[in-house]
């Protein structure tokens, strides 16, 4: 038996998803298997036992479909007056750390979190954050992957906030929802009622001036049983000059 828990903290990539840029999944059964490396190899598909070889998967996705890691690029050119960096050039040991969950599953979606509301879950939390740490935050929007307005389900996370995780050393935080700013639609209202710097991608603009990543489309955080004394591993596919590499997170609880 096992002395330790891992818990699955990605959605799927399914084109039953229903996110804006969904994956678009062609997939090759065994007979067509056996077509193919028949055509490759010189032979012929009854060479194969019962005419069947490998079966594979042509996957067509946007490198933020999915569960995935956001690099500094994804956010403006540059970050705290350098070229920003992208997803390959990113240090791994930001992404095996301590995790830290801040559960607001019970804010209505369009929510925006604050600096204060962070404080208040960690005074109730009983813990300081440390630097590095990967902060988790629960809104439940996983819930809603199957159902039409998923990318709206969320609540989302203030550029205050998120500069003020920057600030006590967090290098990388996640969230349950499409995205980690608000809902776009919110976004965009608001921005027409009064045009105005600080309402568009408000957070994620954040990474402009101070560096950080953010994790998008966590599932199952529901599932972490406490809010600290956990690992998080959440490794980024290294795709060579690229804003964001999907990844498979998980929370290990000894």
């Amino acid at each position: 038996m096992s002395d330790f828990q891992i818990i699955d903290l990605s959605v799927p990539l399914s084109e039953k998803v229903k996110e804006p840029l969904p994956a678009k999944i062609d997939y090759s059964k065994h007979e067509q298997g056996a077509v193919q490396a028949a055509s490759m190899f010189g032979l012929e598909a009854n060479d194969f036992p019962e005419k069947k070889a490998w079966a594979v998967e042509t996957v067509t996705l946007n490198t933020h479909t999915g569960t995935h890691v956001d690099a500094p690029w994804h956010y403006w050119p540059t970050s705290e007056g350098k070229r920003a960096r992208t997803i390959d050039e990113m240090p791994l040991d930001w992404f095996y750390r301590p995790g830290v969950l801040f559960d607001f599953h019970d804010k209505e979606p369009g929510y925006e979190i604050t600096t204060n509301d962070l404080k208040q879950k960690l005074t109730e939390m009983d813990y300081s954050l440390k630097p590095y740490d990967i902060v988790l935050i629960r809104t439940d929007a996983d819930k809603k992957i199957y159902e039409e307005g998923y990318f709206n389900a969320h609540a989302g996370v203030s550029a205050d906030a998120t500069r003020w995780l920057i600030d006590s050393g967090i290098k990388v935080m996640g969230i349950d929802g499409w995205g980690w700013d608000i809902p776009f639609h919110l976004q965009a209202e608001e921005y027409k009622k009064e045009p105005r710097d600080g309402v568009l991608w408000a957070a994620h603009f954040v990474g402009e001036e101070k560096e950080y990543c953010q994790i998008e489309k966590l599932a199952n955080l529901d599932k972490i049983s406490k809010p600290h004394g956990f690992k998080v591993a959440v490794f980024p596919v290294k795709i060579e000059q690229a804003s964001a590499g999907w990844a498979r997170p998980v929370a290990i609880i000894e």
